[in-house]
């Protein structure tokens, strides 16, 4: 029997020597090989009605592909009942998997289902949870991948570079973003031995092992601050988390309508601020005390006080020290931080609105009505 088994051995060799030489010869095998492996991570990308900003989001998500031949990834577009060209624009990108969402079920908030649906069907052994209206810098999921695993992270979250357009979107957004860093504050959410947690839903790569352990989104499916709440299940389950700025991987237009900022930050706002109430009478005091020193100063020169000018002048300054220094952490450019100023009573009336929709019961988003969180 000895015979055969040299036998068989000597054409097992010669297969794997053929079989080489033809990986050789022929570079796209090799690539099929490649592409043949089970993926490393699996980007999740939930839409419902995103024809605007999915092409977009797609090609900047194909192209990390490019240049990296170590990386393997496969791309799910979760169609969340578009009744626009949403499921058509994903359907063009041959390397994108479509699937449709599930009915939504009681208690489940539309993007928890979504994104929960794409993790069923997900390959990878991290999943990439980002929204439809990003765009990848080249390389950033290599990149960011390499650094949860460097650090040792079950989670990393990025906040990414946010696009402005609008005059509102300019007032708007800069004192939001402000008031999230100094609540959510990135080395107190990636420090171990703090409670912070804290995650954007724009960019949440968690492993898929961290991501089971903790119950997936089904553990946060009634909530519409699922990032936030997936973040803490995480961190306080014993894994670290990582929480910073990424404007280098990853940029997003959050609103491209007034209405739609209007919306968006009124389901938001309540749930992110817990004293919402008193933070929009502070932020509306402060735009009094800017507008009503300045204007008191001017008054007081036109009138030849200068007494009084220069007191008013001083304090103003002051104020001014104090907002340009919060504004600042938010990282916008100088024509949006100018007017953000004009996004203080703008912030208020989003806050105080927020507040009341909720008690209301009055949350609508993406043509969903939800009571206290859930879908009604």
């Amino acid at each position: 029997m000895q015979p055969v088994a040299n036998t068989t051995n000597r054409k097992a060799v010669n297969r794997a020597i053929c079989f080489t030489k033809a990986i050789i010869n022929n570079p796209s095998m090799a690539l099929l090989q490649r592409e043949a492996k089970s993926p490393t991570v699996s980007v999740i990308v939930p839409a419902r009605n995103e024809e605007d900003c999915l092409g977009r989001c797609l090609e900047s998500l194909v192209a990390q592909a490019i240049g990296d031949s170590e990386l393997v990834f496969e791309i799910i577009v979760v169609d969340d009942r578009s009744t626009d060209r949403t499921r058509e624009i994903a359907l063009a990108f041959p390397a994108v998997q479509v699937i449709d969402a599930d009915p939504l079920p009681k208690g489940w908030t539309g993007k928890c289902n979504a994104v929960a649906c794409g993790a069923r069907v997900a390959q990878g052994a991290w999943l990439l949870f980002t929204d439809a209206d990003t765009a990848h810098k080249p390389g950033s999921l290599a990149r960011a991948l390499r650094e949860a695993q460097d650090d040792g992270a079950a989670l990393l979250s990025y906040s990414p570079e946010q696009v402005v357009h609008s005059l509102l979107e300019k007032a708007a957004m800069p004192v939001i973003f402000a008031e999230l860093a100094a609540r959510y504050r990135p080395d107190d959410v990636s420090n171990p031995a703090s409670s912070a947690a804290a995650a954007n839903g724009q960019y949440i790569l968690v492993s898929l092992e961290a991501y089971d352990a903790v119950g997936g989104h089904a553990a946060v499916a009634g909530s519409l601050l699922e990032d936030v709440e997936l973040a803490r299940l995480v961190k306080r389950s014993g894994r670290r988390i990582l929480f910073r700025s990424g404007a280098a991987q990853v940029s997003t237009r959050m609103y491209r309508s007034a209405a739609q900022l209007v919306e968006g930050w009124t389901k938001n706002l309540a749930l992110l601020f817990p004293n919402s109430a008193w933070l929009a009478v502070l932020r509306g005091l402060e735009f009094a005390a800017i507008g009503g020193t300045g204007g008191l100063a001017m008054a007081a020169a036109l009138k030849g006080d200068p007494g009084l000018a220069w007191w008013m002048g001083i304090i103003w300054t002051l104020v001014m020290i104090l907002f340009v220094r919060r504004i600042s952490r938010a990282h916008f450019a100088w024509d949006a931080s100018l007017l953000a100023v004009f996004g203080l009573p703008i912030f208020s009336f989003l806050l105080l609105r927020s507040v009341i929709s909720y008690k209301w019961g009055r949350v609508v988003w993406k043509g969903r009505s939800y009571a206290g969180g859930a879908a009604s």
